[in-house]
């Protein structure tokens, strides 16, 4: 008897691609496109089903709309307008993904659920690990806070395909998303437009308010926090010199602008950690860590006390961002991730706060 799996399809190349792989690996796949956003912004659910027709697999579609506001989209704004700079991919992944959709797919009598994720995992002695794929596009940090039973459910046929190997797999195998383009965006942020749907949301007007150097001098005015993110360059103005965003004031409504350099840090703090590698890290230990999705793993020595963690860079790092996932590495395993609570320029004596 065939081993039903659940694929989650977004009616991209990807997930497309790999709902075949499964197919001709001999499960019984069938396809769950999870309708996240309102009405009127892509859900990618025709595709999705266009495909399926194909492939000769069931196709469902999920409403978790009103899960998907709760859990993804209410916590983003928030922290958005605490001057953070959250990954709500990070977030849908435990709590939509291989959360709502793993019980769902246990209710049609499938115990695995895979994605279009690339990344590998290794189960052994009941335990499993995480670990990055060779190829360019390893998503193995999107995927830094889930939960051991969740990765022992997860199935990610395309571990190791390269993005041209995947369109002339679904070239050659007539699937009608060959060529579809990847979506670049927040799923449900149109255009891409952070401050404008936000504002939407709350119903609000951005404020305007100061900048100020890293001495607390005002030395210009901005459109509202909403607008900028720590390492900003761009929409600043001109101040004679090249600035940089460097941190956000939520309470007092300012943006901290500093020179060339002062966007880099020595390290940062982090909670909401979840560690994948083992129940518990040791009190230090080296490893590499990455701070966000393009960032290189940096080398780094982490001390974790408290439910919190000091990670001190071996060399600084630019444009450390709270709100952001922190992923920690030891080589291509993934230990576990957090959140950036804050950065620590140097000298800083941040290990008394954890």
């Amino acid at each position: 008897m065939q081993e039903r799996i659940v694929i989650g399809m977004s009616g991209g190349v990807d997930s497309s691609a790999a709902a075949l792989l499964l197919r001709d690996a001999g499960y019984d796949v069938i396809g769950v496109t999870l309708s996240l956003v309102p009405d009127g912004v892509r859900d990618g659910a025709a595709d999705a089903r266009r495909v399926a027709d194909v492939l000769g697999i069931e196709h469902h579609v999920l409403d978790l709309r009103s899960a998907f506001r709760a859990l993804v989209m209410e916590p983003f704004i928030e922290s958005y307008l605490c001057g953070q700079t959250p990954n709500p991919c990070v977030l849908c992944n435990r709590e939509i993904k291989f959360g709502a959709m793993l019980r769902y797919a246990r209710s049609l009598g499938a115990e695995k659920i895979a994605t279009g994720h690339y990344a590998r995992t290794v189960c052994r002695d009941g335990h499993t690990d995480l670990f990055s794929t060779d190829s360019r596009k390893d998503q193995s940090y999107f995927l830094c806070k889930l939960r051991q039973e969740q990765l022992a459910a997860a199935v990610f046929p395309l571990d190791g395909l390269e993005k041209a190997e995947i369109r002339r797999i679904a070239l050659e195998n007539g699937l009608p998303v060959a060529q579809k383009k990847d979506s670049q965006d927040v799923c449900f942020i149109p255009d891409n437009d952070y401050a404008a749907f936000i504002c939407k949301s709350r119903a609000l007007t951005p404020q305007s308010g100061e900048f100020v150097d890293p001495d607390g001098n005002v030395i210009g005015r901005h459109e509202g926090i909403l607008h900028y993110t720590i390492g900003q360059r761009k929409g600043l103005g001109a101040f004679g010199k090249p600035m940089f965003v460097t941190a956000i004031d939520p309470v007092r409504n300012r943006v901290v602008l500093g020179e060339n350099g002062r966007q880099y840090a020595a390290g940062l703090t982090a909670d909401d950690l979840n560690w994948i590698a083992f129940d518990m890290p040791a009190v230090e230990m080296d490893c590499e860590v990455r701070i966000r999705f393009r960032a290189s793993p940096a080398p780094a020595h982490v001390r974790v006390r408290n439910g919190q963690a000091l990670v001190r860079f071996s060399e600084p790092q630019r444009s450390v961002t709270p709100g952001q996932t922190v992923a920690f590495y030891d080589g291509d395993l993934v230990l576990g991730g957090g959140t950036i609570i804050k950065a620590i320029q140097g000298g800083s004596n941040d290990e008394e706060a954890i």
